[in-house]
């Protein structure tokens, strides 16, 4: 079945993934849906300095919002802040150095937050990674794990309450078409059972995890838009690392930073957007299916729920005083 999976997944990914499949698909695009001004709106960013996380910070700024740029590297997110200013022509741009693989420091910065008074109409998130040796966090998480899933979802539910007090706010959550290949496995969330330990397929289990958390969110908190999204395959920095031979095999058939980033930038601004039901994947402005025909990818209700159980009960240990 995982030879089968992966053979349709790459089938539908040299078809629509790379950069002729996002030219197909633009030609149904409507140009006015980015016309918005984003003036009055504040706009939060994981994994802002690089990649797809940058190139949204600057089409939101390019509109007059106010971006909130997070990033675990200071040096690196300092230098992207002034070329996204410089870029932008807009100092309403700032960072915060945050680990988003560390549960305590994601929850003081978003507490503290929330304590600041500022307003925040959409989140973004899109910092991801995928360590391919088995690495465990400080507080023994796999890296993956902590940073994809976990981490992903103390920021989100953290800024709940302070994302209801806007007017039609959005969480939008950076996924991948890799998920497609995934059935969610809530019993081996560090991937303990995995050997050898493959990156890939945990990567890809994190982002089936997040579908499922999407898919929650949207039933949990309907006065939200949450949507999720895989942007094709797309010649980021993180492509370039994480999957250096994927990308010397690909890279003419990649699609640029932009043509990946589109599709975020459409959920964050767009009024056709939330003319689409919450809880949606989307692919190139549209929502597609998120299970390969045949595939057995599908979990219960019983199965997600009991992952999101053991999520909220891992968010707990940090919130408890």
């Amino acid at each position: 079945m995982s030879f089968f999976r992966n053979t349709v997944w790459f089938i539908k990914g040299m078809k629509e993934y790379t950069k002729s499949g996002f030219l197909s698909a633009s030609r149904n695009f409507n140009a006015n849906d980015l016309d918005v001004d984003c003036a009055g709106k504040s706009y939060m960013i994981t994994g802002a300095n690089s990649g797809l996380g940058k190139e949204t910070a600057i089409e939101l700024a390019k509109r007059g919002g106010t971006v909130h740029m997070v990033c675990r590297n200071k040096e690196r997110g300092e230098v992207a802040l002034q070329e996204i200013k410089k870029d932008s022509s807009n100092e309403k741009v700032h960072l915060h150095v945050v680990d988003m693989s560390k549960p305590r420091d994601i929850l003081k910065f978003a507490l503290d937050f929330i304590e600041s008074g500022e307003q925040l109409n959409v989140l973004v998130n899109n910092a991801g990674c995928m360590v391919n040796q088995r690495e465990l966090t400080e507080d023994g998480f796999e890296k993956n794990f902590a940073t994809n899933t976990l981490g992903t979802h103390i920021l989100t539910t953290t800024m709940i309450p302070l994302l209801q007090k806007s007017q039609a706010a959005r969480v939008i959550i950076v996924s991948s078409g890799g998920m497609l290949v995934q059935k969610l496995n809530g019993k081996d969330l560090q991937f303990e059972q995995l050997s050898p330990f493959d990156g890939t397929m945990a990567y890809a289990q994190n982002k089936r995890q997040q579908i499922v958390m999407t898919e929650t969110y949207s039933k949990l908190w309907p006065d939200i838009h949450f949507s999720s999204m895989h942007p094709g395959w797309s010649d980021t920095p993180a492509v370039q690392q994480s999957m250096p031979d994927f990308h010397a095999k690909m890279k003419d058939k990649l699609r640029s930073i932009p043509q990946g980033a589109d599709t975020i930038v459409w959920l964050c601004i767009s009024e056709a957007a939330l003319q689409r039901a919450s809880g949606l994947f989307f692919q190139d402005r549209q929502p597609v299916n998120t299970h390969l025909p045949l595939a057995w990818t599908r979990s219960s209700a019983s199965e997600e729920e009991s992952f999101m159980q053991e999520l909220n009960s891992l968010t707990e240990k940090f919130t408890q005083p």
